[in-house]
């Protein structure tokens, strides 16, 4: 496995272990108020890291590791900015004061779609030829 595929599949369980730990939270306090970015924490972090692993890990063989690498830091860090932020947000009762840093951690999660994109991309073209 390629150590970008690790990298990704290490940072989605670290994900998924805060996200049960927050949604067990969650349930024992009664208070749902974080439960966008609880989801969010599931989805960009667990589920959608996860996948970009897998790809790679598929791929191996002819991915480019500067991309992949550069989906990695994107991805992340978008997941480490955007859900922190996310959940100050909403426990703050939807301060714009937070909108700045929301829109930092959005722009670096689709930053790092638009890399994964570029690699499935060119597998894609690889494989057609």
């Amino acid at each position: 496995m390629p150590r970008v595929s690790a990298a990704f599949f290490f940072t989605a369980a670290i994900c998924l272990f805060l996200g049960m730990l927050w949604g067990i939270h969650m349930g024992a306090s009664e208070n749902m108020t974080t439960t966008p970015a609880h989801a969010h924490l599931n989805l960009l972090g667990w589920v959608t890291l996860s996948i970009y692993g897998t790809f790679y890990a598929l791929t191996r063989q002819t991915m480019s590791a500067k991309l992949a690498w550069a989906n990695f830091y994107l991805s992340a860090g978008g997941v480490v900015v955007l859900i922190p932020t996310l959940a100050l947000f909403l426990i703050g009762g939807n301060d714009p004061a937070y909108i700045p840093a929301l829109m930092v951690g959005e722009l670096m999660s689709l930053a790092g779609l638009i890399v994964f994109a570029i690699s499935a991309a060119r597998e894609f073209r690889r494989a057609m030829a």
